[in-house]
């Protein structure tokens, strides 16, 4: 039997492997008996959760752990962001709204070679000093730089898979073969990429543990109201982290023993028990108005009044929540002058939720630097554990469910962290962020920076 490569080649390779979603809960503790790799990975190396940003989203959780730049520095506070006209839309994010330099960036600028492969936020794909695939965001027919590469990965790997069709639905057999599927694709890139272009540095990122958890957390987590012991699903869904660890496992192989390897989740992952319509709250307090009464749920722009509207919320997994000012939005209402007092209304009227703790946050008070088009608050309902809605026409405020589609799973502050290679001893991390993996590479390859974070090496 073949033994792991070594590389014969320059210096040995720092590779980092993000798991979307991975939670503490289940990489080290639940199922930490049914991963052996990441678990060995652990006992010989530096390992702890991995705190998220503000808010714990995919699209900026990502793009900080790659920049070293929180949200605010990067004017991205969700999937969708509003546009500098300040509209009322939302538009989802590409790579061409990340205005700062990533680690890939960095070390191409100092001659290393890197391969940067479904990282969010990376459609379209950008020239780099080696390999990108874009990411699940992305569309149409370019998915990789350079050309070439694209041409060469889809003549052997097949259509390039970007993401899980519809993954919030009860078409769990469906989805688990799509998470299957898409799962041993992009290893297979991963792998030639690696052993065939011979980077200096590697960075992948498998969407597929986000798009279990919100098919099926219900069926995983005991603490979900929904969780019934011994169901079947749960059972699939550790055989799918079985294999995901198998594929972390041969990647690490490849790369041999003198690699640095960085496992890492851009945030966690706990139970949803529910949502929360903040529209239909800030309707019923006088703040938001409406052309028509829907009679069933409907998104808030086919029917909102924006002339009589003084506040309205975008819903997700946390609420943004923005005032209309005159004068900047379309058709805004509220005095400029007046927006300081009006906000510490608005405040007052969130918090006065009866039997949900609301926690209303000013970006200007969570982000070193506040860039783009932020709300004016930040609101998490619960602690995440419940979802924000921003639909109306629920007849309440309190939902039981999402509006979405079935969804069991909310994010949760804190992933995970596992580093290991040469000169790492075993250790537990305290008080890891996501801005530390920026440093963390950086550092690694004597790149200077002036990030914020510090070396998970300490």
């Amino acid at each position: 039997m073949r033994g792991p490569r070594r590389r014969c080649y320059g210096l040995p390779v720092f590779l980092v492997i993000g798991l979307d979603c991975a939670p503490p809960s289940l990489v080290f503790d639940r199922w930490a008996d049914h991963l052996p790799h990441l678990s060995a990975f652990r006992a010989r190396g530096l390992w702890g959760p991995l705190r998220s940003t503000q808010p714990p989203i995919t699209v900026p959780a990502w793009a900080a752990m790659t920049s070293g730049r929180d949200p605010g520095e990067l004017g991205l506070y969700g999937f969708r962001n509003r546009h500098r006209s300040r509209d009322y839309e939302l538009r989802v994010a590409t790579s061409a709204d990340v205005r700062v330099k990533r680690v890939w960036d960095r070390l191409s600028e100092s001659g290393k070679r890197v391969a940067a492969l479904f990282v969010p936020l990376t459609s379209p794909p950008t020239p780099v000093r080696g390999t990108m695939v874009g990411c699940f965001l992305g569309a149409g027919d370019r998915w990789a730089f350079p050309p070439a590469k694209q041409r060469a990965l889809e003549a052997r790997f097949g259509s390039y898979r970007r993401d899980v069709a519809d993954f919030r639905t009860e078409e769990l057999e469906r989805v688990l073969s799509e998470l299957d599927a898409m799962r041993e694709q992009h290893f297979a890139m991963a792998r030639a990429v690696l052993t065939e272009d011979r980077p200096d540095f590697l960075m992948m990122v498998e969407m597929g543990p986000d798009r279990l958890h919100h098919a099926m957390w219900q069926h995983m987590d005991p603490a979900h109201r929904a969780y019934r012991a011994g169901n079947p699903w749960e059972a699939r869904a550790r055989d799918y982290y079985v294999g995901l660890d198998a594929e972390v496992g041969r990647l690490v192989a490849e790369a041999g023993p003198e690699a640095t390897v960085l496992v890492v989740s851009d945030h966690g992952a706990r139970a949803m028990h529910g949502g929360v319509a903040l529209n239909e709250h800030l309707r019923a307090a006088g703040w938001l108005a409406l052309r028509e009464e829907p009679t069933s749920p409907r998104p808030l722009r086919e029917v909102v009044d924006w002339s009589r509207t003084r506040a309205w919320a975008e819903g997700g997994y946390y609420a943004r929540v923005f005032l209309n000012v005159r004068g900047r939005e379309p058709q805004g209402v509220v005095d400029p002058a007046a927006v300081p007092e009006t906000l510490a209304e608005l405040e007052r009227v969130l918090g006065s939720l009866d039997g949900v703790r609301v926690d209303c946050r000013r970006p200007a008070d969570v982000y070193r630097e506040v860039r783009g088009e932020p709300p004016e608050l930040m609101v998490y309902l619960d602690d995440l554990a419940l979802r924000a809605l921003g639909t109306v026409g629920h007849g309440a405020v309190r939902v039981p469910t999402n509006d979405e589609g079935p969804d069991g799973c909310n994010h949760d502050w804190d992933g995970v962290a596992i580093l290991t290679g040469p000169g790492i001893a075993p250790g537990v991390l305290d008080g890891a962020s996501i801005l530390d993996v920026a440093p963390t590479v950086l550092e690694h390859f004597g790149v200077s920076h002036d990030l914020p974070g510090r070396s998970l090496r300490r």
